[in-house]
């Protein structure tokens, strides 16, 4: 399973190099050496940026790959490799496009830890706790009802389930595939924090910044494959479960280690 990557699209647009060195340059060492070892099931962690900006789209896994950034574009680019890989050589992989991941371990033993962080629910949870001053939305005059950004939120534990279900259909010789990960909801940047403040019984200081880099007006999964074709039931992913777990785990230790 291949999880590794530089993933913010703001540094991906300002040091393209990077994101093409590391993720696909990084990846092609990899698949490689998993061909030489006679490791020829692989599972890799793609993402919903392969995708671009198609406005009013539910998105699933036959809609044109047209990334605005090098960090989808480098993940597309990975995909590529690895069905010329399957073709000369064998390697069978099911490919995972993310949408939002959010949430954390129900018992609040592992959560979403990053520095610099940049996902929105802990730095929502961030703000409501005073770990930052205020929460930055960037980007107020998208063509969204609130003038917010829209993305699809799934909670990790489903996407925990998906992976295991990834390496089954492999072990099956079921062949390669790709599947969305998503829930076919989204939610702006102000329902976040709306909800946050929902969940949490504290509101969010927010103040506002311009649009970030090459982000999208809305990101939707379709994920009715993943669904039928390899069983995947999106359970924990309702997005106040998932600011629940997220807010139980940033309140313990673990997050300021």
């Amino acid at each position: 399973m291949h999880f590794a990557a530089l993933s913010q699209v703001g540094e991906a647009m300002s040091e393209p190099g990077r994101y093409w060195a590391n993720n696909t340059g990084g990846s092609l060492n990899l698949i490689e050496a998993a061909v030489a070892a006679n490791c020829l099931d692989f599972v890799f962690s793609s993402t919903c940026a392969t995708y671009g900006e198609h406005d009013n789209v539910v998105l699933d896994e036959t809609t044109p790959q047209l990334p605005l950034n090098a960090y989808g574009a480098s993940k597309r680019a990975v995909e590529d490799i690895l069905k010329d890989f399957g073709a000369a050589y064998g390697l069978r992989s099911v490919i995972f496009r993310y949408f939002n991941v959010a949430g954390a371990d129900p018992d609040a033993e592992v959560g979403e830890f990053h520095r610099p962080e940049t996902h929105l629910v802990p730095l929502v949870l961030d703000a409501i706790d005073g770990k930052r001053d205020a929460l930055t939305i960037f980007g107020t005059d998208y063509d969204t009802p609130d003038g917010t950004c829209i993305r699809d939120y799934v909670h990790v534990c489903d996407l925990v389930d998906a992976h295991v279900l990834g390496l089954k259909w492999l072990e099956a010789d079921k062949g390669s595939q790709v599947f969305n990960l998503g829930t076919g909801s989204g939610f702006s940047v102000r329902e976040v924090m709306d909800r946050g403040a929902a969940v949490t019984g504290r509101p969010v200081p927010c103040n506002t910044g311009p649009r970030g880099a090459g982000d999208c007006t809305k990101l939707v999964s379709g994920s009715t494959r993943a669904i039928t074709d390899l069983g995947w039931e999106p359970r924990p992913s309702s997005l106040d479960m998932m600011i629940a777990d997220a807010w139980k785990w940033h309140q313990t230790g673990h997050y300021e280690a």
